[in-house]
């Protein structure tokens, strides 16, 4: 079953609403979240389990740039000398190349 929208709610102030209604879900969730967390904190300090619980969210570790091995004279492009080797330099002798 739909929900009722008012007849004169287009589609632009649907989306507006729709944004609205996101951003309070976000709050609410942050709130929630925290809560949450405390009391799982609590629970852990009176059972003793700090040792067992680790509390840290999992995130995309970002790999620092490689500073490039070696450049194409002709095109100025580099190539670090790390995963697929670029048409430049695939097949020939990588010494020619070498950044000094």
């Amino acid at each position: 079953m739909r929900p009722s929208v008012k007849a004169a709610s287009g589609y632009l102030e649907l989306l507006a609403q729709q944004a609205a209604l996101e951003e309070h879900i976000a709050i609410a969730r942050e709130a929630e979240v925290g809560a949450v967390m405390e009391q799982i904190r609590q629970l852990v300090a009176e059972y003793g389990l700090e040792n067992e619980v680790i509390f840290t969210r999992a995130r995309a570790q970002k790999r620092a740039a490689v500073a490039p091995k070696y450049r194409d004279p002709e095109s100025g492009s580099t190539w670090s000398g790390r995963g697929k080797p670029p048409s430049w330099i695939k097949g020939k002798d990588k010494e020619k190349f070498l950044i000094a």
